[in-house]
């Protein structure tokens, strides 16, 4: 099995401990800033992961029926010694904020782009919130808390930013 982006992440968040499907879903649901996939993607991949021998994967009882917890192989810490060594590069955005933005010459009325962006000022909190409950498990999880600590702090920086771009295009989108 050739390992994309995403294997590494879930390897990551299996850890030392290990962890569950529902276990990474309820992860992705706290970290979505930071990787956005399909709540079926974070139920497959451990399964390929353990079919490729990366994971280990153990039955245990669960709240509905029996689950699989997956714990880390050596060649699966060997795969992200491997993949932390290659070359990092900015993070791949699809921003659809941006070239609706782009797009205000091309509709009638420039004003319903700002409408379409204003809701995001709700989600922007909502994650802010998200950020917090985060920063509250990461202090409860030794070994990882301090660098989580620093990941939802680059996030709380992304936030401010995005906000701030928001505020400067409802400005200019206002006088249009």
């Amino acid at each position: 099995m050739s390992l994309n982006p995403f294997s590494h992440v879930v390897l990551t968040l299996v850890g030392r401990g290990g962890a569950t499907a529902p276990e990474l879903a309820d992860m992705m649901v706290r970290g979505r800033i930071y990787w956005a996939a399909p709540r079926s993607q974070w139920y497959a991949e451990p399964k390929k992961l353990a079919a490729s021998g990366h994971l280990k994967a153990v039955e245990e009882p669960g709240r509905t029926g029996p689950r699989m917890r997956y714990t880390l192989t050596a060649k699966g810490r060997k795969a992200l010694a491997a993949w932390v060594r290659t070359p990092a590069a900015l993070p791949k955005m699809q921003h659809e904020t941006i070239v609706r933005v782009l797009a205000v010459d091309l509709v009638d009325d420039p004003s319903t782009v700002l409408e379409g962006l204003l809701p995001l000022r709700d989600e922007l909190e909502a994650t802010r919130e998200f950020i917090e409950k985060a920063k509250e498990i990461a202090l409860t999880i030794p070994g990882r808390g301090e660098r989580l600590l620093l990941q939802h702090t680059m996030a709380e920086g992304l936030l401010d930013a995005f906000e701030r771009w928001l505020d400067d295009v409802e400005a200019l989108l206002s006088v249009a």
